[in-house]
């Protein structure tokens, strides 16, 4: 990943289209494989997963607005994701930057553009830990 530029979007800061496209691939490795969250896949195109994911989060990143796909509340509205499984994801995302070489400080100013989706991607109350 190449060094912050000061000035820059955080999309231009972390690489542009290379990186975030190597972002969403390890993105995809860890959480396809992760027992809490491979179910919410199935039956779904990683392909199409990853391109709607690559043009969001470049998007979502201050790069070029490509992402014309359901509003995250609609996307994710059949699934049953409870804040655990947000965090999680979140926890894969920024495991990923961090081994591709993403400065802390950027990781945070990510986490901050991203952490505002959880209201409207959450939408499953924490099931109870006594049956």
């Amino acid at each position: 990943m190449s060094h912050p530029v000061s000035g820059s979007s955080l999309y231009e800061r972390i690489g542009s289209e290379p990186a975030v496209n190597a972002a969403v691939d390890r993105f995809y490795e860890r959480v396809l494989v992760d027992p809490e969250l491979k179910d919410f896949f199935n039956a779904v195109s990683i392909s199409r997963l990853k391109a709607h994911q690559f043009a969001f989060l470049a998007q979502a990143l201050g790069g070029p607005r490509q992402y014309s796909g359901a509003s995250m509340r609609d996307a994710h509205s059949r699934l049953a994701i409870e804040q655990r499984h947000y965090d999680s994801v979140a926890v894969h995302l920024v495991e990923t930057l961090r081994e591709l070489g993403v400065s802390e400080e950027i990781i945070g100013a990510i986490a901050a553009a991203l952490t505002p989706l959880s209201g409207q991607i959450v939408n499953t109350p924490a099931r109870s830990a006594v049956a």
